[in-house]
Protein backbone atom coordinates (compact mmCIF):
# COMPACT_ATOMS: atom_id res chain seq x y z
CA UNK A 1 0.00 0.00 0.00
CA UNK A 2 0.73 3.68 -0.65
CA UNK A 3 1.33 6.55 2.40
CA UNK A 4 3.24 9.25 3.10
CA UNK A 5 4.61 10.37 6.60
CA UNK A 6 4.86 13.82 7.76
CA UNK A 7 7.26 14.71 10.40
CA UNK A 8 5.89 18.37 12.02
CA UNK A 9 9.06 20.16 13.42
CA UNK A 10 9.05 23.14 15.10
CA UNK A 11 11.34 25.04 16.65
CA UNK A 12 9.78 27.43 19.01
CA UNK A 13 9.08 24.61 21.97
CA UNK A 14 8.39 26.57 25.24
CA UNK A 15 9.96 23.33 27.46
CA UNK A 16 13.14 22.85 25.23
CA UNK A 17 13.75 25.38 22.30
CA UNK A 18 15.42 24.22 19.50
CA UNK A 19 14.69 20.78 20.45
CA UNK A 20 15.19 19.24 16.71
CA UNK A 21 18.28 19.98 16.38
CA UNK A 22 19.83 19.09 19.53
CA UNK A 23 22.72 16.43 19.19
CA UNK A 24 22.01 13.18 19.33
CA UNK A 25 25.43 10.33 19.00
CA UNK A 26 26.50 12.88 16.18
CA UNK A 27 23.03 13.67 14.63
CA UNK A 28 20.70 16.28 14.82
CA UNK A 29 17.51 14.67 16.61
CA UNK A 30 15.19 15.33 13.56
CA UNK A 31 17.46 13.19 11.41
CA UNK A 32 16.90 10.31 13.55
CA UNK A 33 13.25 10.66 12.93
CA UNK A 34 13.72 10.97 9.29
CA UNK A 35 15.40 8.03 9.39
CA UNK A 36 13.27 5.71 11.36
CA UNK A 37 10.19 6.82 9.21
CA UNK A 38 12.64 6.32 5.95
CA UNK A 39 12.96 2.53 7.53
CA UNK A 40 9.06 2.21 6.95
CA UNK A 41 7.09 1.47 3.98
CA UNK A 42 5.90 5.04 3.23
CA UNK A 43 6.48 5.96 0.05
CA UNK A 44 6.96 9.47 0.86
CA UNK A 45 8.43 11.14 3.78
CA UNK A 46 8.33 14.69 4.85
CA UNK A 47 9.31 17.19 7.11
CA UNK A 48 7.11 19.73 8.12
CA UNK A 49 8.51 23.43 9.65
CA UNK A 50 7.99 26.94 10.22
CA UNK A 51 11.62 27.21 10.48
CA UNK A 52 14.61 27.85 8.21
CA UNK A 53 17.43 26.82 10.45
CA UNK A 54 15.65 23.32 10.69
CA UNK A 55 14.67 23.55 7.13
CA UNK A 56 18.41 23.76 5.67
CA UNK A 57 20.16 21.35 8.18
CA UNK A 58 16.84 18.87 6.99
CA UNK A 59 18.06 19.47 3.04
CA UNK A 60 21.03 19.27 4.23
CA UNK A 61 20.72 15.09 5.31
CA UNK A 62 18.27 14.93 2.19
CA UNK A 63 15.01 15.50 3.46
CA UNK A 64 12.40 16.35 1.52
CA UNK A 65 11.13 19.61 3.48
CA UNK A 66 7.43 21.88 3.19
CA UNK A 67 7.78 25.33 5.07
CA UNK A 68 4.70 25.82 7.02
CA UNK A 69 3.21 29.16 8.35
CA UNK A 70 4.38 29.81 12.08
CA UNK A 71 1.06 30.43 13.58
CA UNK A 72 -0.49 27.14 13.56
CA UNK A 73 -1.70 26.15 16.76
CA UNK A 74 -0.87 22.41 16.48
CA UNK A 75 0.89 19.32 14.73
CA UNK A 76 -2.97 18.70 12.86
CA UNK A 77 -2.64 22.30 11.26
CA UNK A 78 0.33 21.82 10.17
CA UNK A 79 0.11 18.46 8.42
CA UNK A 80 -3.79 19.95 6.81
CA UNK A 81 -1.21 22.99 5.29
CA UNK A 82 1.82 20.26 3.77
CA UNK A 83 -1.29 18.30 2.21
CA UNK A 84 -3.35 21.04 0.85
CA UNK A 85 0.10 22.72 -0.41
CA UNK A 86 0.90 19.82 -2.21
CA UNK A 87 -2.34 18.71 -3.57
CA UNK A 88 -2.93 14.71 -1.99
CA UNK A 89 -5.80 13.17 -1.93
CA UNK A 90 -8.83 13.48 -0.30
CA UNK A 91 -8.55 9.49 0.37
CA UNK A 92 -4.65 9.44 0.80
CA UNK A 93 -2.98 7.86 3.99
CA UNK A 94 -0.69 10.55 6.07
CA UNK A 95 1.38 9.22 9.19
CA UNK A 96 1.81 12.11 11.40
CA UNK A 97 5.53 10.99 13.40
CA UNK A 98 6.15 13.55 15.56
CA UNK A 99 9.73 14.85 15.50
CA UNK A 100 10.88 14.52 19.39
CA UNK A 101 10.59 10.46 18.75
CA UNK A 102 13.92 9.60 17.63
CA UNK A 103 13.69 5.89 18.27
CA UNK A 104 10.33 6.01 16.42
CA UNK A 105 10.00 1.80 15.88
CA UNK A 106 9.35 1.76 11.60
CA UNK A 107 7.03 -1.54 12.17
CA UNK A 108 4.41 1.21 14.14
CA UNK A 109 4.52 3.39 11.84
CA UNK A 110 3.61 0.84 9.07
CA UNK A 111 1.02 -0.89 11.58
CA UNK A 112 -0.90 2.45 12.10
CA UNK A 113 -1.12 2.67 8.23
CA UNK A 114 -1.90 0.04 7.24
CA UNK A 115 -4.80 -0.44 10.10
CA UNK A 116 -6.67 2.45 8.50
CA UNK A 117 -6.38 1.13 5.42
CA UNK A 118 -8.19 -2.07 6.08
CA UNK A 119 -10.74 0.04 8.63
CA UNK A 120 -12.76 1.75 5.67
CA UNK A 121 -15.06 3.16 8.22
CA UNK A 122 -12.21 4.83 10.43
CA UNK A 123 -10.59 8.58 9.43
CA UNK A 124 -7.98 8.16 12.03
CA UNK A 125 -6.32 4.96 13.15
CA UNK A 126 -4.03 5.39 16.23
CA UNK A 127 -2.12 2.86 18.71
CA UNK A 128 -2.01 1.82 22.96
CA UNK A 129 -0.20 -0.49 24.94
CA UNK A 130 -0.85 -2.23 28.28
CA UNK A 131 -0.73 -0.30 31.50
CA UNK A 132 0.46 -2.39 34.11
CA UNK A 133 0.66 -0.06 37.83
CA UNK A 134 -1.63 2.14 39.67
CA UNK A 135 0.86 4.81 39.80
CA UNK A 136 0.32 4.91 35.71
CA UNK A 137 -2.80 4.42 35.77
CA UNK A 138 -4.05 7.65 37.93
CA UNK A 139 -1.32 9.63 36.41
CA UNK A 140 -3.70 12.80 34.73
CA UNK A 141 0.01 13.07 32.07
CA UNK A 142 -1.17 9.57 31.53
CA UNK A 143 -3.60 9.52 28.51
CA UNK A 144 -6.32 6.61 28.83
CA UNK A 145 -8.22 4.99 25.80
CA UNK A 146 -11.31 3.15 25.73
CA UNK A 147 -12.00 0.82 22.87
CA UNK A 148 -15.26 -0.99 21.93
CA UNK A 149 -15.35 -5.19 20.78
CA UNK A 150 -14.32 -3.97 17.34
CA UNK A 151 -11.52 -1.38 18.40
CA UNK A 152 -12.99 1.77 17.51
CA UNK A 153 -12.32 4.66 20.46
CA UNK A 154 -14.93 4.94 22.72
CA UNK A 155 -13.29 7.96 24.37
CA UNK A 156 -9.87 9.17 25.30
CA UNK A 157 -9.37 10.68 28.63
CA UNK A 158 -6.52 11.64 31.48
CA UNK A 159 -8.46 10.17 34.17
CA UNK A 160 -8.54 6.57 34.59
CA UNK A 161 -10.96 4.87 32.12
CA UNK A 162 -12.49 2.60 32.74
CA UNK A 163 -13.63 3.78 36.48
CA UNK A 164 -13.25 0.83 38.85
CA UNK A 165 -16.01 1.59 41.27
CA UNK A 166 -15.00 -1.16 43.62
CA UNK A 167 -11.60 -0.83 43.27
CA UNK A 168 -11.22 2.50 43.91
CA UNK A 169 -13.60 3.75 46.29
CA UNK A 170 -13.09 7.36 47.35
CA UNK A 171 -9.65 7.40 48.81
CA UNK A 172 -6.96 6.86 45.73
CA UNK A 173 -4.01 6.46 47.91
CA UNK A 174 -5.65 2.65 48.32
CA UNK A 175 -6.30 2.02 45.31
CA UNK A 176 -5.10 -1.18 43.91
CA UNK A 177 -4.95 -2.30 40.55
CA UNK A 178 -7.65 -4.32 39.28
CA UNK A 179 -7.03 -7.29 37.36
CA UNK A 180 -10.57 -7.61 35.65
CA UNK A 181 -9.39 -5.51 32.62
CA UNK A 182 -6.93 -4.16 30.28
CA UNK A 183 -6.33 -0.54 30.86
CA UNK A 184 -4.99 0.96 27.73
CA UNK A 185 -2.72 3.80 27.41
CA UNK A 186 -2.46 6.10 24.19
CA UNK A 187 0.27 5.90 22.29
CA UNK A 188 0.44 9.23 19.86
CA UNK A 189 1.18 8.32 16.75
CA UNK A 190 -1.77 8.64 14.14
CA UNK A 191 -2.77 7.92 10.69
CA UNK A 192 -5.23 10.14 8.81
CA UNK A 193 -7.24 10.14 5.59
CA UNK A 194 -6.56 13.47 3.95
CA UNK A 195 -10.08 14.54 4.04
CA UNK A 196 -10.72 13.84 7.89
CA UNK A 197 -7.70 16.80 7.78
CA UNK A 198 -9.35 19.22 5.52
CA UNK A 199 -12.59 18.71 7.78
CA UNK A 200 -10.85 19.00 10.90
CA UNK A 201 -9.46 22.23 10.83
CA UNK A 202 -12.92 23.99 10.09
CA UNK A 203 -14.26 22.77 12.68
CA UNK A 204 -14.12 24.49 16.21
CA UNK A 205 -12.29 23.31 19.48
CA UNK A 206 -14.99 20.98 21.29
CA UNK A 207 -15.85 21.24 24.77
CA UNK A 208 -14.45 17.87 25.47
CA UNK A 209 -11.37 18.71 23.62
CA UNK A 210 -10.79 22.05 25.45
CA UNK A 211 -11.71 20.77 29.31
CA UNK A 212 -9.14 17.05 28.34
CA UNK A 213 -6.78 19.41 26.54
CA UNK A 214 -6.84 16.33 24.16
CA UNK A 215 -7.14 17.54 20.38
CA UNK A 216 -8.51 13.85 18.89
CA UNK A 217 -11.78 14.70 20.97
CA UNK A 218 -12.45 17.02 18.32
CA UNK A 219 -12.43 14.22 15.80
CA UNK A 220 -14.82 12.19 17.97
CA UNK A 221 -17.17 15.03 18.98
CA UNK A 222 -17.90 15.55 14.90
CA UNK A 223 -18.45 12.00 14.49
CA UNK A 224 -14.77 10.91 12.92
CA UNK A 225 -13.97 7.21 13.69
CA UNK A 226 -11.07 6.58 15.34
CA UNK A 227 -9.48 2.74 15.11
CA UNK A 228 -7.14 1.67 18.07
CA UNK A 229 -4.21 -1.22 18.07
CA UNK A 230 -2.17 -2.31 20.68
CA UNK A 231 1.17 -1.34 19.26
CA UNK A 232 3.33 -4.41 17.70
CA UNK A 233 6.14 -2.89 19.34
CA UNK A 234 6.66 -0.49 22.62
CA UNK A 235 8.32 2.78 21.09
CA UNK A 236 10.80 4.31 23.48
CA UNK A 237 9.90 7.21 25.04
CA UNK A 238 10.24 10.66 23.38
CA UNK A 239 12.28 13.74 24.10
CA UNK A 240 10.15 16.65 26.00
CA UNK A 241 12.74 17.81 27.83
CA UNK A 242 16.53 18.55 28.32
CA UNK A 243 16.16 16.14 31.10
CA UNK A 244 14.98 13.54 28.39
CA UNK A 245 17.45 13.97 25.55
CA UNK A 246 19.95 13.46 28.72
CA UNK A 247 18.52 9.97 29.26
CA UNK A 248 18.04 9.30 25.52
CA UNK A 249 21.93 9.74 24.92
CA UNK A 250 22.69 7.73 28.13
CA UNK A 251 20.59 4.47 26.79
CA UNK A 252 22.23 4.95 23.01
CA UNK A 253 25.50 4.88 24.53
CA UNK A 254 25.04 1.46 26.56
CA UNK A 255 23.58 0.46 22.91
Amino acid sequence: MSFSVIIPARYASSRFPGKPLADLHGKPMVQHVYERACESEASRVLIATDDQRIADVAKGFGAEVCMTSDTHVSGTDRLQQVVSDLEFYADDIVVNVQGDEPLVPARIINQVAHNLKAETTASISTLSEPILDIETLLNPNVVKVVSDIGGMALYFSRAAIPWSRDSFGTDLSKAAMPSNISWQRHIGIYAYRVKLLNDFVKWAPAPIEETECLEQLRAMWNGARIHVAEADEQPPAGVDTPEDLERLRELLSKS
